[in-house]
C-alpha cells in the first residue's frame, strides 16, 4: 500500500475532488450566461441561448467526450499546424489518422509528464463545464421564470431600476427556486468523474481497475483479483461525498430561504 503506483491512487482522489471544485464556477457561468440569453429580447442571442440548452442536454455525455472534446484537441493541434509549419506538404487527414508536424503537437511529445496531465485536466473541465452548464442554464432559467412578478413590481413600485431589481430582487430570489435542480446537478456531476479516463486522466476508476486487477500491461501481480476490494474504497468514498455535499445543500437553502413564507410557515 506504499508503492509509487498507490500513492498516484491516493492522489487521484484529489484530482476528483479538485475537478470538482475547480469545475463549478465554469459550470455557474455557463448556465447563468445561458440562462440570460435564453430570456434575451433579442432573438439573435435567444436562439443561440436556446440551442446551446437544447442540444447539449439531448447529448449523452460519452458522446459528447468522444467526439467535442477531442474536435477540440484536434483544432488546437490544426491552428498551432498552420502558424508553426507553413511549409507541410502532406495531408493532415490520412484516412482515419489526424498527423501534424511534431511541434504542433498538444502538447509536445518531449513535454514532461505533468504537461500532459494538466492538458488532460483543462479538456476534462472544458468538457464538463459545456455540458453540465447546459443543464445549470435550463434549471437557473425555470428558476428565474419562478420568481413571483408581484416582488419584480414591487421594485418597480420603489422606483428602482430594471438593474438594481434583478440585483437586488430578482437574482436573490432565484436561488431560492434554482438549488434543489442544482443541487441534483452536482450529484449527477460527482456521478459522471469516471468518464475521465476517456480523456487520459489517471482518476480513482482508472487506478482501481489497475491495481485491483491480476495483471499490468506485461507484468503481472503477486495477488489475485482484487478489484472488488478497491471498489467497495470507491463506494465508500462516493458514498461519503455525496452524505457531505446533502448537509451542505441543506445549509445553503435554509441560508437563502431565512424570511421566505412557505406552506409550513416563514423559514
Amino acid at each position: 500500500m506504499t508503492t509509487a503506483k498507490h500513492f498516484a491512487f491516493y492522489k487521484s482522489f484529489g484530482t476528483v475532488l479538485v475537478l470538482l471544485f475547480v469545475t463549478v464556477p465554469f459550470i455557474l457561468l455557463f448556465g447563468f450566461a445561458g440562462a440570460l440569453a435564453r430570456r434575451s429580447r433579442f432573438f439573435p442571442v435567444r436562439a443561440v441561448g436556446l440551442a446551446y440548452t437544447s442540444m447539449v442536454r439531448g447529448i449523452p455525455d460519452i458522446v459528447f467526450f468522444l467526439f467535442a472534446l477531442i474536435a477540440l484537441d484536434q483544432g488546437i493541434e490544426y491552428l498551432r499546424h498552420i502558424m508553426l509549419c507553413p511549409d507541410w506538404s502532406e495531408p493532415i487527414r490520412q484516412g482515419s489518422d489526424f498527423i501534424v508536424c511534431p511541434e504542433a503537437k498538444m502538447p509536445l511529445g518531449s513535454a514532461p509528464q505533468w504537461q500532459h496531465e494538466v492538458y488532460g485536466f483543462f479538456l476534462a473541465m472544458t468538457g464538463f463545464a459545456v455540458v453540465f452548464g447546459a443543464f445549470a442554464a435550463n434549471t437557473m432559467y425555470g428558476a428565474l421564470q419562478a420568481v413571483p412578478r408581484g416582488q419584480l413590481e414591487t421594485g418597480v413600485a420603489f422606483g428602482m431600476s430594471p438593474r438594481q431589481i434583478f440585483r437586488r430582487i430578482h437574482l436573490p430570489q432565484m436561488w431560492i427556486y434554482a438549488l434543489p435542480g442544482l443541487s441534483n446537478l452536482w450529484m449527477i456531476l460527482i456521478k459522471a468523474t469516471p468518464l475521465l479516463f476517456l480523456l487520459g486522466v489517471e482518476d480513482i476508476v482508472y487506478w482501481a481497475r489497475e491495481l485491483g486487477g491480476i495483471k499490468i500491461g506485461l507484468y503481472s501481480y503477486p495477488h489475485g483479483d482484487w478489484r472488488l476490494a478497491y471498489f467497495v474504497v470507491l463506494l465508500v468514498f462516493y458514498l461519503g461525498l455525496t452524505w457531505v455535499s446533502e448537509r451542505v445543500f441543506e445549509r445553503l437553502t435554509r441560508y437563502v430561504s431565512r424570511g421566505q413564507d412557505t406552506a409550513g410557515g416563514a423559514l
